[in-house]
């Protein structure tokens, strides 16, 4: 099925800085954090400067750990029309928590974003889509929170994350708790391959025009895509950290070329936050309170 009216894809921002990526947390303990130079201010700004150009809102999923030293940039995204959401405080890997060690993460995190822009926060992304078949009672956790939008399941296969099968497209989870509207990682079905297309490593990897044409292969069937970066993507001065050679290669491969696709993406779709994109998608959460526990969708 084809599409013809325009539709609006969900642009987002996972905000932390370099040294919180999953891929070198064995390399660099939390507690080091502090001590390292920190980028994600500047490139965050340059970030909202490149989208102001483009008239483009986002959803920015926002770090705790980074919002408590920097709440004055919380606030100017706010102000600038952009929509905050969570990303975890510690950035740990959902499935290497317990429930408690969720929740506690969680509502610290969320308690300290609604404290700084002073509104409800009610979107979630968990470090690395970690969310997986592994951590599914995540989702219960969220709803009882009092999230309502998840961006935390990828339709994949990875070695990190992914639920393989999983429904490819935003949708409507039952949880324990309450529903929660899930706006997956974005993937195109290429000779019966699932090619992950949202964004981040992927983004850097594709050429530019590959990229487009696939995002426009999931507008074509009527849906929305999600699109992610975060700023220490469009830093290639960053410090350099020592890593397994995979590790460095999806952290640093074309740094240097992320900003300038991204100016050339931006104008080519739609864009708009993930609820302006679910919203006019007509995705609403209509029901609430004691329904069915979560079954994964088989993908379409």
């Amino acid at each position: 099925m084809t599409h013809s009216l325009p539709i609006t894809n969900a642009m987002t921002v996972d905000v932390e800085d370099y040294f919180h990526v999953s891929a070198f947390a064995d390399r660099i303990a939390s507690r080091d954090w502090a001590d390292l130079p920190s980028r994600v201010e500047q490139n965050t700004q340059r970030l909202l400067r490149l989208l102001e150009q483009a008239e483009v809102h986002a959803t920015f999923f926002v770090l705790g750990w980074v919002a408590e030293r920097h709440p004055q940039l919380i606030r100017e995204i706010a102000r600038a029309g952009h929509e905050i959401g969570c990303h975890s405080y510690w950035h740990r890997l959902v499935y290497d928590l317990t429930p408690e060690e969720f929740r506690d993460d969680t509502r610290h995190a969320q308690q300290l974003l609604e404290d700084i822009i002073g509104d409800p926060v009610t979107l979630y992304r968990a470090p690395s889509f970690s969310i997986t078949e592994r951590s599914l009672w995540a989702l219960d956790v969220l709803a009882e929170l009092g999230f309502e939008i998840d961006s935390s399941i990828y339709p994949i296969h990875h070695d990190r994350y992914g639920i393989p099968g999983a429904d490819p497209f935003p949708h409507v989870l039952s949880t324990s708790a309450g529903e929660l509207r899930e706006f997956p990682g974005s993937i195109c079905r290429v000779c019966r391959m699932s090619i992950p297309v949202s964004g981040g490593g992927y983004f850097r990897l594709y050429p530019a025009r590959v990229t487009a044409w696939l995002l426009g292969r999931v507008n074509r069937l009527g849906q929305p895509f999600m699109f992610y970066i975060h700023p220490w993507e469009i830093d290639p001065d960053q410090p350099r950290l020592a890593g397994s050679l995979r590790s460095r290669f999806r952290h640093y491969q074309n740094l240097a070329s992320t900003e300038r696709k991204l100016n050339w993406l931006l104008p080519r779709f739609e864009f708009g936050t993930m609820s302006e994109s679910l919203e006019s998608s007509g995705l609403r959460i209509t029901t609430a309170g004691n329904i069915e526990p979560l079954i994964v969708a088989n993908q379409r």
